[in-house]
């Protein structure tokens, strides 16, 4: 299958099941795909209410240049699904390092879209006071989900705050509403088909994934707490951090992102034109040569 053709079968989900195992970390399992005997490990972190399925389609390029370890968090894809319980970015993210540790990975470029991009911000405040022993050695966002101003949190936009949980618990509220949802946030969305979100509904849903959802307003909430932190651990990082962005996004305009891109110089940003919230399904072929890149 060439799988960075537009025209390209839809891997089906049991064939991306096939691809990983369960691996236990703590008292959890994690959905792993690890691949490739390279020296350099490429660390991919997904985003919010998808999984690592967003990768199918550039994992057999990937392969070729990188060691490359994918995994489901924990309530999302085919990983351990939680019963009324919400999993945090800080829980998130203990058990990301501890998945690294336990597969003895070295030479880490952590890859992350969307929600994976806090998980990578909570890591980068870790290792900024040595306060972890992963070797990272470089970071690559992909259109985070996180919003830049701190103004988006004070008391005043808590209306706006309410209606993002709301939005993001309406979305899985039924397939019909996911895909209109998802499509959405694609600058030309026939470069998603049905068949692929099909598939990732069936991801979400399984074994009651659609629950993960409710606790929204925590979500939304910890990211109002942990602002400071996460904003403070990019500005004193000094670990190599480039940008892969779609131009399009929606969710986070070149205009939100201002103030995220000033810190960066024009080799360190590569914008993918005509191109939104999802660059590895939409335009799989120019993600992979700005990751590749970077």
């Amino acid at each position: 299958m060439d799988s960075l053709n537009d025209n390209a079968i839809v891997m089906t989900s049991s064939e991306w099941e096939k691809k990983g195992n369960l691996i236990p970390v703590f008292d959890k399992e994690i959905f792993t795909i690890d691949i490739g005997t390279h020296k350099k490990t490429l660390v991919i972190l997904h985003g919010y209410l998808t999984s690592s399925y967003d990768y199918y389609k550039v994992l057999p390029e990937l392969s070729k240049h990188y060691r490359v370890v994918l995994l489901d968090f924990i309530g999302f894809g085919f990983s351990e699904k939680l019963d009324k319980q919400y999993f945090t970015i800080i829980d998130q993210t203990d058990y990301v390092l501890e998945l690294c540790r336990l597969l003895d990975l070295t030479n880490i470029t952590i890859f992350a879209h969307d929600y994976g991009t806090e998980i990578a911000q909570e890591i980068i405040a870790r290792q900024n006071y040595s306060l972890i022993n992963t070797p990272i050695e470089n970071y690559i966002f992909c259109n985070s989900n996180m919003p830049i101003y701190h103004s988006y949190f004070l008391d005043y936009h808590k209306s706006l705050k309410q209606q993002v949980a709301k939005k993001l618990i309406a979305m899985v509220a039924s397939f019909g509403i996911y895909k209109k949802t998802i499509k959405g946030v694609f600058c030309d969305d026939s470069k998603i088909a049905d068949e692929e979100l099909r598939e990732m509904w069936y991801q979400l849903e399984l074994n009651k994934g659609r629950d993960v959802i409710n606790f929204a307003d925590n979500y939304v909430r910890e990211r109002n707490i942990f602002w400071n932190r996460w904003i403070a651990a990019l500005k004193e990082n000094k670990v190599p951090l480039k940008l892969v962005l779609g131009r399009k996004d929606v969710i986070n305009t070149v205009e939100k992102l201002e103030p995220l891109t000033e810190k960066f110089d024009g080799n360190n940003i590569h914008w993918i034109e005509k191109c939104g919230h999802y660059p590895m399904l939409e335009n799989p072929k120019e993600w992979i040569e700005a990751v590749l890149k970077a």
